[in-house]
């Protein structure tokens, strides 16, 4: 493929998969645990990385390998590490560079999930500051000597606040510190932000990666242009001699292997499948979230909350970072959360589902679930109020998703 070649003709042809064998146009399941060598020599061989080759699945298998590959494609950099959840693919990529005694600087507006992960780390002697988004003077008066990362998403699930990456990986790198961006909302589709400067980017491939709802499992992408300082990151010392994937192959012989949060081959098989129809799905997703998002803007009583329109303070910031569009999530606030929970029961098409990237329109109330553990002030941060109905808008006619939520708001009077 060629720098002009297009996101879908990229997206489906750029990784030679299938079974050369059979003739089969799909990489098979490898549904197995482990694999027999024709050697011990051999054998000892890929325990050492002298050889390529796969032993056991919780280190590798050839279905997770075309997915990894696809993803890397994908996002860009040099290699994937395929997980388990994108729980799992966070928390990876987090403690594969940090100890007892590390700070992470976050933005404030983050999913409740990743919120209670950095308050569990507290106990393992890692802390978080948190920061607001794109706020540079806090962020630069927020460094630290303990400091050693960078942490935002992309879009803000659910604030869709729109950080900054070229501005905040300048930031950090003028510091000597890498960023990692969460990906999940936006996906290659919107933004690449390894092309921006940040320096691992992660999936949650539960989302929008697979489209479907039909596998749980998250994805790190390492970008191989941070230069890891020793000193900082002892941990790297060892796998510095692997250049440009030191940060990887850390990961591969270390915590990954060890903690053993791998992604199943089904999974991968699913993700494999899904992720084909990736650029038609989010087109149509972020067309039909902006037609929604207008029409929705103009009743009474309800507070749009969305990118693509011009009165969202982070319109601008999006116009020119997100390149097809403004995302397929928006979030409405409707005066109190028993007029949210009405609103939401009256819903005949959208489902109530705590997940994202469907195909299918799928609606929650954050405070009462997903955020359930967070303090006011991190709900507060994070966009979260008792009001608040996030829409996670699917391919469905758009004409019949305006008149569902038409008669649902009818229903449910302020």
């Amino acid at each position: 493929m060629t720098e002009s070649t297009g996101f879908n003709t990229s997206l489906l042809h750029s990784c030679i998969e299938g079974d050369k064998s059979t003739g089969a146009t799909l990489t098979p399941i490898y549904q197995s645990s482990a694999f027999y060598q024709p050697s011990a020599s051999q054998h000892e061989k890929l325990f050492h990385n002298q050889a390529p080759g796969y032993s056991y699945t919780r280190i590798g298998n050839p279905t997770i390998t075309a997915f990894e590959e696809r993803m890397t494609k994908l996002e860009g950099g040099v290699a994937s590490i395929a997980c388990a959840s994108g729980m799992a693919a966070l928390t990876n990529a987090l403690l594969n560079i940090l100890q007892a005694g590390d700070e992470i600087i976050s933005s404030a507006s983050l999913y409740g999930g990743s919120i209670d992960l950095f308050r569990d780390l507290e106990a393992f002697g890692i802390h978080t500051i948190y920061v607001k988004n794109n706020d540079w003077e806090q962020i630069e008066q927020s460094i630290t000597e303990k400091t050693r990362v960078f942490f935002a998403e992309t879009i803000g699930n659910p604030r869709l606040d729109v950080t900054d990456i070229r501005t905040l990986s300048e930031l950090a790198h003028k510091h000597g510190l890498p960023l990692i961006m969460d990906n999940t909302v936006a996906t290659a589709y919107l933004v690449k932000p390894l092309e921006l400067g940040a320096d691992v980017v992660i999936n949650s491939t539960s989302k929008y990666i697979n489209g479907h709802s039909d596998a749980i499992s998250g994805v790190i992408n390492d970008s191989g242009n941070f230069t890891w300082d020793a000193e900082k990151y002892p941990g790297m010392k060892e796998y510095k001699k692997f250049g440009k994937f030191a940060y990887t192959a850390k990961l591969r012989n270390g915590l990954f292997r060890n903690t053993g949060a791998c992604m199943a081959p089904q999974t991968a098989y699913y993700n494999l499948l899904g992720m084909e129809t990736l650029g038609l799905r989010m087109e149509r997703e972020c067309e039909n979230a902006f037609k929604l998002a207008e029409y929705l803007d103009g009743i009474d009583g309800i507070e749009v909350n969305y990118p693509g329109l011009e009165k969202s303070p982070w319109h601008q910031l999006a116009k020119k970072q997100l390149s097809r569009g403004f995302g397929a999530i928006l979030t409405i606030r409707v005066g109190s959360k028993e007029r949210a929970f009405s609103i939401i029961d009256n819903l005949k098409i959208p489902m109530i589902v705590s997940n994202i990237g469907d195909t299918k329109s799928l609606v929650i109330h954050p405070e009462s679930t997903l955020n359930v553990h967070s303090t006011e002030e991190e709900k507060t941060n994070a966009g979260v109020f008792d009001d608040l109905i996030r829409i996670s808008v699917g391919i469905e006619d758009i004409e019949d998703l305006i008149a569902d939520f038409k008669q649902a708001i009818e229903k449910s009077p302020l």
